[in-house]
């Protein structure tokens, strides 16, 4: 269950709803900003236009594969543009595209498309062709000669019966594709649909949340692929005889899921940076957009439309396309290590899924709805979201959302394997960065409780056990018990966006729990055990990274301070003990060459509780909370003065 508590709208006035509605980008907005995209890649075609392969290295499944995604990706985004006009005045791109798909499914031709039994990546992209033909059937498919048709059936067919696709939301791929082969006369199997849908529905979690998966895996898929498909599915020709009743339930998990995501969208427009496949950028909007398309009623039209535009609008202020007009690997500018090693040119195209809203038509009443601003726009928000055991944070006065997580990790329950920095880190934000260079995978450094090993290694805490998450006396509070573990990485690993594999050795047990109010952090953290052969050198407590191409760093008694482009990062010692220091890392962040990061390390001692207090925001700490520890009873007493009390269990 979700629960919310937020101070009072009136604390800071939203602005004019007339202000708001001049800066919010409208409908011919996000459609320039879409044919300014599919202008770009044309340079870039083969010569029947059946793959599209952009500038630049190629990805991990070769340049056929990145030709072929840098055509479907864009098809994608052609196509929504195409359903929106309701096919007038966009004769060019039908015609482009047509050409390309004719091609494509011609095994004679030299530009020809890799088959789904050729490479699996062709999979993920087949769902998007049978998604966008359908979506356009009347200016598209209808059209195509009936050989080219029967191509199509023939290049879609081998995805019956396939058992190769991973457990995951690629579930989604297989039911899409056979869902328009049904319609077209194609083959197609009940009992593939019916257990794919199955899969879905136990990857279901508590408050409309939906894991990418058997793990832990909460991310963006959770909103652009394992809410979307759903939506856009049941809208296939043929989907209600297949869904069996299903659209409404989950149609209400979007709902509820909302209610939650709009919380997650800063009030620059940045959405959060977690997890894998962040070059998809903007596509991070697509809940939002689901949500208009679907009609869900618990968040105001409006409101989605903004977080939607919102997030489009941040990427094309900070970078997004280059000046080739072309979406790199990257997340504002171009930034290879972001990309996992199944990314290649044309992958960050994926984003157009955060242009869905364009497939709704002018006279959609979305579009003359007066604007309504996003949370962090409003009020401090303050929820607590049960499945993944996040604290969402959103101070009004800097827009940053933070998230405290302790229960996310890309991974079960009692595993042993590394701390993905894409995942298993105590907090994410949309104004900080989690550190992506390879020492990151290998040493938990920045949000972290990590335990030193005699030779420097830190701690990694994957396989948590989540102890608890609460609302209680004006703050939230989340906890986690980890067990302790130092890792030898193995000399091959698979960069998907998993922690690292590798020789283990157990440190201890450490328990870490968090108070969180507004833009602070106190994290209480207590060493239960130590193993016998352990002997860890000290116990290192990581703040948030903070990056750009220069960033101030300040220490003094118990405290560790960074500022960079107007966001302040600081940590704090509330107990004896403590030495601050702080990190840097080059070329190890999205957002700067230069990332910091604010550190404090204590003496090893077991049974003890140790505080600190943790900070992120647009402006500087002028005091700390102060904390009275009894047992497992605290009271922070924060820095305008309100007292909360809480028991550590």
């Amino acid at each position: 269950m979700t629960y919310e508590r937020t101070r009072a709208a009136t604390a800071v006035s939203p602005r004019d709803a007339s202000e708001l509605r001049n800066s919010e980008w409208s409908r011919d907005d996000l459609i320039a900003y879409a044919d300014r995209l599919l202008a770009a890649v044309r340079p870039w075609a083969s010569e029947n236009n059946a793959r599209i392969t952009l500038p630049g290295a190629s990805g991990g499944y070769g340049i056929e594969v990145d030709g072929l995604e840098g055509f479907v990706r864009t098809f994608l985004l052609a196509g929504f543009r195409i359903a929106g006009a309701r096919g007038d005045g966009v004769d060019d791109l039908i015609e482009f595209y047509s050409r390309g798909i004719t091609a494509g499914v011609d095994p004679a031709r030299p530009d020809r498309w890799v088959r789904l039994d050729e490479h699996a990546q062709a999979k993920v992209e087949a769902a998007s062709i049978a998604l966008i033909l359908d979506m356009t059937r009347p200016w598209i498919w209808d059209r195509l000669d009936e050989t080219t048709q029967q191509r199509m059936i023939d290049y879609l067919s081998p995805v019956v019966g396939d058992e190769t696709y991973p457990r995951n939301n690629w579930l989604w791929f297989r039911v899409v594709v056979q869902t328009f082969l049904r319609s077209v006369g194609g083959p197609w199997s009940p009992a593939d649909i019916d257990q794919d849908l199955a899969q879905h529905d136990s990857f279901l979690r508590e408050g409309g949340w939906i894991s990418d998966g058997d793990d832990r895996s909460y991310d963006h898929y959770v909103g652009w692929a394992l809410h979307l498909y759903p939506v856009l599915w049941s809208r296939m020709q043929g989907a209600a005889d297949l869904a069996g009743g299903r659209t409404e339930g989950d149609i209400a998990r979007l709902d509820t899921f909302l209610q939650d995501a709009i919380a997650l969208v800063g009030a620059d427009g940045s959405p959060l940076i977690q997890g894998r496949s962040l070059v998809y950028r903007f596509a991070a909007a697509a809940p939002y957009w689901a949500g208009l398309v679907a009609g869900v009623t618990s968040v105001p039209a409006a409101q989605l439309r903004r977080a939607a535009s919102s997030i489009v609008r941040h990427f094309a202020e900070n970078g997004a396309p280059n000046d080739q007009g072309l979406l790199d690997l990257g997340w504002h500018g171009e930034w290879r290590r972001l990309a996992q090693n199944y990314s290649g040119t044309g992958s960050p195209y994926w984003a157009a899924k955060g242009l869905l809203g364009i497939a709704l038509p002018a006279d959609h009443s979305v579009w003359s709805a007066p604007s309504e601003p996003l949370p962090a726009e409003t009020a401090d928000v303050l929820r607590v979201v049960s499945s993944p055991a996040w604290i969402i944070s959103t101070t009004v006065d800097d827009g940053i959302v933070r998230v405290i997580n302790h229960g996310a990790d890309h991974a079960r329950p009692g595993d042993l394997v590394g701390d993905s920095p894409l995942y298993a880190r105590l907090g994410y934000s949309t104004a900080a960065s989690p550190l992506l260079n390879g020492d990151a995978w290998a040493e938990p450094l920045e949000q972290s409780v990590a335990l030193l090993h005699t030779d420097g290694r830190a701690s990694h805490r994957a396989g948590m056990r989540v102890r608890g998450i609460r609302h209680e006396d004006a703050a939230a509070i989340a906890g986690s018990e980890a067990t302790a573990h130092w890792i030898t990485p193995a000399a091959t690993q698979t960069r998907h966006g998993s922690g690292i594999i590798g020789d283990i050795e157990i440190a201890g047990t450490v328990t870490t729990w968090s108070i969180v109010r507004g833009s602070w952090e106190v994290r209480l953290v207590r060493i239960d055990r130590v193993e016998a052969d352990a002997a860890p050198t000290a116990l290192r407590i990581g703040g948030w990274a903070l990056a750009a191409d220069a960033v101030d760093d300040t220490l003094s008694a118990g405290t560790a301070a960074s500022s960079a482009r107007g966001r302040h990062s600081t940590i704090v010692a509330l107990t004896p003990g403590g030495v601050p220091s702080i990190e840097n890392r080059r070329d190890a962040s999205l957002l700067g060459a230069v990332a910091s990061v604010p550190v404090i390390t204590y003496p090893v001692s077991t049974g003890e509780w140790i505080a600190t207090a943790v900070h992120l925001s647009g402006h500087a700490a002028a005091s700390a909370p102060s904390v009275r520890l009894d047992a497992d009873d605290v009271a922070v007493v924060w820095p305008d003065s309100t007292t909360t009390e809480h028991r550590l269990a």
